[in-house]
């Protein structure tokens, strides 16, 4: 989405094999994986704006640190656990951390409409019902490019 409104995109990923398929499907620009220590002290500074779509437990220090002074941190993503926010680095970074739920019926209207027009699309698995606790367990594993859906129209047998 950010592509096609003309934003240069960093992909941040714990996993270095997605580096291939952020830079070559998603388009992006930059790739960085926030576990190796050089390349997130690279990154300081630099970003504008991060949106954090993450749900699992992660330390958000690093993200503010990749923001310019004036950067904004959007979290779409729900942790389990709170967040371990520095007061300081925002206040003395300029930065601001903030959060966004989906929106409205005409947000989500405007959305797939602007989605439609350029060509976007979204990465899913199909999968059966029967087979949600397996995808649980692949979720755990971070096992899954990048959603599964379940097909209850296929998944419901006639009686």
């Amino acid at each position: 989405m950010a592509k096609a409104f003309g934003a240069e995109v960093t992909v941040f990923s714990t996993t270095p094999a997605k580096e291939k398929e952020a830079i070559e499907g998603l388009k992006a620009d930059h790739f960085i994986n926030s576990k190796d220590e050089h390349q997130m002290q690279a990154a300081r500074g630099t970003l504008d704006g991060i949106i954090d779509t993450v749900s699992g437990n992660h330390p958000i220090a690093p993200l503010l640190n990749a923001l310019t002074p004036h950067g904004k941190l959007v979290l779409v993503g729900l942790p389990e656990k709170p967040l371990d926010v520095s007061a300081f680095s925002l206040i003395m970074g300029r930065k601001t951390l903030a959060g966004s739920s989906i929106g409205g019926l005409k947000e989500t209207q405007e959305m797939l409409d602007f989605a439609a027009k350029h060509g976007i699309t979204a990465d899913i698995e199909i999968i059966p019902i029967d087979y949600v606790n397996t995808a649980m367990e692949r979720l755990v594993k971070s096992d899954v490019r990048y959603r599964f859906v379940i097909d209850v129209a296929n998944s419901i047998k006639a009686e």
